[in-house]
């Protein structure tokens, strides 16, 4: 009988763009990455791309995409991020699914998924067609194919959505064990109840529909799935392939399926190294000849189900209350907090239901004066999501319009468009999953709330935010200070609100310090300059202008004027107004201009007021990244001076630092830090140079050691990484630079030495590119007497050696 085994990893993560400027802010708590879509991709969803198999001596034989081998879905709003701030990655996802289509005999390996993880039992039949359909045409845009499956946030499911989804021409789904009720052979005969997790996980079911539909049910092996995500499976390859191959049973009739579905951050985010273990474990299990690997299309394609299922409606994978953890006070929480309750979940998404249902009601009337059908157009509007140039949005309106329509109406009908997505993603499933209303998970989805209110604000001349709020209060914060939904939204929400002024707020203030091309791109705006002045004295600087700011997603503009102050280090002042006639500006600058260069200060300051008339700003009015990088430019001539005085006195009092040393007698505190300071700094920057300078590093940390200074071992790595990567790209651009490649291979011998760990996983890809593109062609060049080539051949494998590769000389 044939055995067939599949592994599924379901690799999300929510959507954390700021809703106002399309892109995801500085994120703390992922330091020392930018934000945690950034680390987990390192840690996770690139690791799985390029895989290593190691021998018993943990050299690497083979790097392999683990995507071609398994079956997997990517959350779409993932991939939008990809796509821009990964593409690498994507592309190997990519390929990896045409691989697998080579592999198991026309079936890629992808499924499809809900466009923003919405939970569909939750979710009322509109939203829920809307989630399906946007989530299969990304998949159509990413990989080029139609979806055969298609994975449900959370396996959250009920018979409607079951509909729906075979409605949508999908054949199967994955569920949790526990998910199944009863069972029985499709020729009829008894149920029997499977409930509590008993199903049979190795065949496939059969779901009659009350729409009249079927849809065929994988349910997953739920213990094995279990220890592989919690129970330290993952440990060892082996481990998980024998947990795999044991779940087969001679005394079952048909062909078994072993299957498995985990979160895709299994291996590498939650469980370091997690990835090698999955790799091994295909590895082992590919190379036997008594079972084979397969993905669920192929599986379904030969053999079809023979028995037939029954749900239980309104279930998950995560919650053993079934969908409640998005709605109620079940008591699944993550545990970190014993003492909290999640009562708020009720009225969170209580006020979310009400501000849905509203702005649907005022959407539907608003909508309909201008398109054939505003829910059959949000449906379609999808396409323009994917691409906002403006040939996809006239496409879009083309197919959608029932008139032809003013600017001004095209601009409200894309913020309509644009209301309907963010009230689809105020949805997004992490706002409720965890243990507090004010984590970052569920402020994501109110800033949701918030963008969609202002765009009814905006066009459809209804304030729904007090509405809102007054539901909202009724959902308590565990903490105190904090109080509840309203304060927390007026804490941290509406501050974060973002219109057309306050980019116009940000462009003048960032202009002090950047030159800004006469077009230039603010996240998802773009502004056009019409007028600008710079002008210097001493440290203060003075900025007027005048330029158009436009939304690339609603393409609404405005145009304005600003004047900005800078004092030097943090102390601005700049002013801002939507822009009138001509004269009025020439005057504006005019007098601004000629009273700096007067050096009348106080004077400026009412020249600017008094012709703007409009409320200031200051460096606070920038959004977060560039806020950061701004601050830390004006701080740095402050630091320069701070970091002078701390190597004078590291400097001056080296010796006796030397001496106290020597005698065992600790560092006085002021010298501790004076030492740790600077030693930390200059180790930072010897590591980020390209090429390494060795001596100088070595040197560095001779003295680190001497003083017992504590070293700041994750901003060192991160920056050594960072620098070593981009050499090792270096390398594979100029491939047969032979000096080239010894000064890294000294390099890398430098790092062995280091006292703490570096990890070299994208110098290894670096170097496995080389090894099978280069290394081939240089072997023939060396068999045929280059001399030169024989030499870089010889250094290349040394390296290779060094870099924990198995080499064949």
């Amino acid at each position: 009988m044939e055995r067939y085994v599949c592994i599924h990893g379901h690799f999300y993560q929510p959507p954390r763009e700021n809703p106002w400027l399309e892109a995801i802010e500085l994120q703390e708590s992922a330091y020392p990455y930018h934000d945690w879509n950034e680390r987990v991709s390192s840690e996770s969803y690139a690791p799985n791309a390029a895989a290593r198999i190691l021998d018993a001596r943990d050299r690497i034989v083979r790097i392999v995409n683990n995507y071609a081998s398994i079956s997997f879905n990517f959350g779409p709003t993932l991939l939008a991020w990809m796509e821009q701030h990964d593409p690498g990655t994507l592309q190997a996802i990519l390929e990896a699914d045409r691989q697998s289509r080579r592999r198991f005999g026309g079936h890629g390996s992808a499924l499809a998924q809900v466009y923003n993880h919405m939970i569909l039992p939750l979710a009322n039949p509109r939203d829920k067609r809307t989630q399906i359909l946007w989530g299969l045409q990304d998949f159509r845009h990413r990989f080029n194919r139609e979806p055969e499956g298609l994975w449900l946030p959370e396996t959250a499911v009920d018979l409607e959505t079951l509909s729906l989804v075979a409605e949508a021409g999908l054949a199967f789904t994955v569920l949790a064990p526990h998910q199944a009720k009863r069972t029985r052979p499709l020729g009829g005969g008894e149920w029997r109840d499977v409930s509590d997790g008993r199903v049979d996980p190795t065949c496939p079911y059969l779901v009659r529909l009350p729409s009249g539909g079927t849809l065929t049910v994988f349910f997953y092996d739920g213990p094995i799935a279990r220890a592989t995500a919690f129970e330290g499976l993952l440990s060892r390859g082996d481990n998980l392939a024998q947990r795999l191959l044991s779940a087969f049973d001679a005394q079952r009739s048909w062909p078994q399926l072993v299957h498995i579905a985990t979160d895709g951050e299994t291996y590498g985010h939650h469980h370091r190294h997690g990835e090698m273990a999955l790799a091994y474990a295909l590895h082992l299990i590919a190379g036997r000849e008594d079972v084979r690997l397969t993905n669920y299309g192929q599986y379904l394609e030969r053999h079809p189900p023979i028995f037939e299922a029954e749900i239980v409606s309104d279930t998950s994978w995560s919650c053993i209350h079934g969908v409640e953890r998005w709605r109620s006070d079940c008591g699944c929480n993550t545990g970190g907090h014993p003492t909290w309750n999640q009562a708020w979940r009720a009225p969170l998404r209580s006020a979310l239901d009400w501000l849905r249902d509203s702005l649907a009601s005022l959407y539907e009337s608003q909508a309909g004066a201008y398109l054939r059908d505003p829910w059959q157009a949000r449906e379609d509007y999808i396409h323009v999501v994917l691409d906002r140039s403006p040939e996809s949005i006239e496409a879009f309106l083309g197919r959608q319009l029932s008139r032809e329509l003013q600017p001004a109406e095209r601009v409200q009908l894309l913020k309509l468009m644009e209301l309907q997505r963010h009230a689809m993603l105020m949805y997004t499933s992490c706002g409720w999953f965890f243990d507090e209303i004010s984590g970052i998970e569920t402020l994501q989805v109110l800033q949701y709330a918030a963008r969609a209110i202002q765009l009814g604000r905006e066009c459809l001349a209804k304030d729904l935010e007090p509405g809102f709020l007054d539901r909202l209060q009724r959902a308590r914060s565990n903490l105190p200070d904090l109080g509840d939904g309203r304060r927390i939204y007026e804490r941290f929400i509406r501050p974060a609100m973002v219109d057309l002024a306050s980019v116009g707020a940000h462009y003048a203030v960032s202009s002090v310090f950047e030159d800004y091309e006469p077009q230039a791109a603010i996240y998802s705006y773009a502004v056009s300059r019409e007028a600008f002045r710079r002008e210097r004295a001493g440290r203060a600087r003075l900025v007027v202008g005048r330029a158009q700011v436009a939304s690339e997603v609603t393409r609404e503009a405005e145009r304005f004027e600003f004047g900005v102050l800078h004092l030097g280090d943090h102390n601005l002042h700049g002013v801002i107004r939507q822009a009138g006639n001509e004269a009025a500006y020439e005057a504006f600058e005019a007098e601004s201009l000629e009273v700096f260069h007067r050096a009348d200060i106080p004077d400026l300051f009412r020249v600017l007021d008094r012709h703007m008339e409009a409320p200031s700003f200051s460096l606070h009015s920038l959004f977060r990244d560039e806020q950061q990088r701004i601050v830390n430019r004006i701080l740095e001539e402050s630091l320069l001076d701070v970091e002078a005085a701390y190597r004078r006195i590291y400097q001056d009092y080296a010796p006796l630092m030397r001496y106290l040393a020597d005698q065992q007698v600790g560092l006085p505190r002021a010298f501790e830090v004076a030492a740790e300071f600077i030693l930390n700094t200059s180790l930072r920057r010897t590591f980020a140079e390209i090429p390494l300078d060795i001596t100088a590093a070595e040197k560095l940390l001779a003295e680190a050691a001497e003083h017992g200074v504590q070293l700041d071992d994750v901003s060192l790595r991160f920056t050594l990484e960072g620098a070593l990567a981009h050499e090792a790209q270096q390398l594979v651009i100029g491939s047969d630079d032979i000096e080239a490649l010894e000064r890294f291979e000294r390099s890398i011998e430098f790092v062995g030495g280091l006292p703490f760990r570096i990890d070299l996983w994208q110098v290894q890809n670096a170097y496995h590119e080389l090894l099978q593109r280069q290394l081939p062609n240089l072997r023939r060049r060396q068999e045929r007497g280059d001399t030169a080539a024989a030499a870089w051949v010889s250094v290349f494998l040394r390296l290779g050696e060094k870099l924990s590769f198995r080499i064949k000389r």
